[in-house]
């Protein structure tokens, strides 16, 4: 495997931006899967289609949309732009934002799925012995619901690091600051590179089946731990 200097520094500022989104993600998914879990609103349709639109959108049309919204005549890259701060466009922050949005169903879906299927008996049962609502939450439903938030993180993860058309539109292909590794592998390519195309790809291969095994592994153990405590 014979990989560069700019392939590890691609590989840096990818495993940087999975670790920053998945943070992200988690904080963001937490409070909007524990509604979706709960709520019997009119609106958590509307939601959860909003939130499960990344699964279907073709990643260029977000990423387009994403573009047009971070650029300078944007929303977001006027607002960054009257706080004193450049656009977010082709930066390693808008690719963060990007990802963010493109990968936000990978990290709800598994924390709705935990919260739903932890019920409503615990928190009852918290309330009777009078723990707040937000006791309740931190000390028995995240507990309970960690088989969730692991899923949730891993996926995040896996997902950010695989991604291509989103941040090629709105990051580009800049040197140490939006160059990931799925845009290098593109570059290399491009350039008919393709010894360290194969280098890279090799990476990326092994990585992903090492998320899948993991997962693999994950679902198993939560699957005969249940079974034990039941």
């Amino acid at each position: 495997m014979n990989l560069s200097a700019e392939d590890f520094q691609a590989i840096s500022l990818t495993l940087q931006l999975a670790s920053i989104t998945t943070v992200l993600l988690l904080l963001l998914a937490t409070p909007v899967a524990w509604w979706l879990a709960h709520t019997h609103s009119v609106w958590r349709a509307p939601v959860a289609s909003l939130v499960a639109l990344p699964l279907v959108l073709p990643p260029t049309v977000l990423g387009f949309y994403l573009l047009i919204a971070l650029g300078p005549h944007g929303p977001i890259g006027q607002l960054t732009q009257w706080a004193g701060g450049a656009s977010l466009a082709f930066s390693f922050w808008g690719l963060v934002l990007g990802s963010i949005v493109y990968s936000l169903p990978f990290a709800v879906q598994p924390l709705v799925n935990a919260f739903e299927a932890m019920g409503p008996r615990p928190m009852e049962v918290a309330a009777t012995l009078r723990a707040s609502p937000w006791d309740a939450f931190f000390t028995v439903a995240l507990p309970l619901a960690k088989p969730g938030f692991v899923m949730a993180a891993m996926l995040s993860f896996a997902h950010t690091v695989g991604e291509f058309g989103v941040v090629l539109m709105i990051g580009g292909n800049i040197p140490d600051q939006t160059r990931v590794v799925s845009t290098q592998i593109y570059g290399h390519v491009e350039a008919m590179q393709y010894s360290q195309a194969h280098g890279l790809a090799g990476v990326m291969l092994a990585f992903s089946f090492l998320v899948l095994l993991g997962l693999s592994w994950f679902n198993r153990r939560t699957k005969r731990g249940a079974k034990a405590s039941a």
